[in-house]
């Protein structure tokens, strides 16, 4: 006899679940974009800066990989399924594919946009968390915005001066 799950009851509206994963889809597809990014540009960074930026590149793509399954169980946790496959990412994204490679300091500009673009995502959907009394959701949302505002303003100094 099989047995049905009970309807989820973690004291989050069905409505503000729905739309907080709905939220945390796009920041999931965001960070999938800019994962993939920052992991082409590891392969094909050349130029003076190529040790540096070869491992400062590995470095965020191992973050973000991390950051994937922490945000996809987020949204499991909501009761929802996490989006999947590359169409439906770069329909929920805010961040355009890259389909180039560009010389090493474009390729630094282009991951400060990303970075800033999933700090964009991430504080966009902060607040429905926060009026939904999402405590889990905020404290992931704020962790992202923490190491994408870092990354992006450590980014942005290699290409000042």
């Amino acid at each position: 006899m099989a047995h049905l799950a009970p309807p989820i009851d973690i004291g989050i509206p069905t409505n503000q679940r729905l739309d907080i994963a709905e939220g945390l889809g796009r920041l999931l597809a965001d960070s999938y974009v800019l994962y993939l990014k920052t992991h082409g540009f590891h392969w094909n960074v050349t130029g003076p800066m190529f040790t540096s930026l070869h491992t400062l590149f590995m470095e965020q793509y191992t973050e973000l990989w991390t950051a994937l399954d922490e945000i996809a169980e987020r949204i499991r946790a909501l009761g929802q399924l996490a989006p999947t496959g590359g169409r439906r990412y770069a329909e929920l994204s805010s961040i355009e594919e890259c389909n180039e490679s560009p010389e090493a300091m474009a390729m630094v500009a282009e991951l400060v946009r990303g970075h800033e673009a999933v700090a964009r995502t991430a504080r966009g959907v902060l607040p429905l968390a926060e009026a939904a009394g999402d405590g889990p959701t905020a404290d992931l949302l704020n962790a992202r915005l923490q190491i994408h505002e870092k990354t992006a303003w450590m980014l942005r100094a290699l290409l000042e001066g």
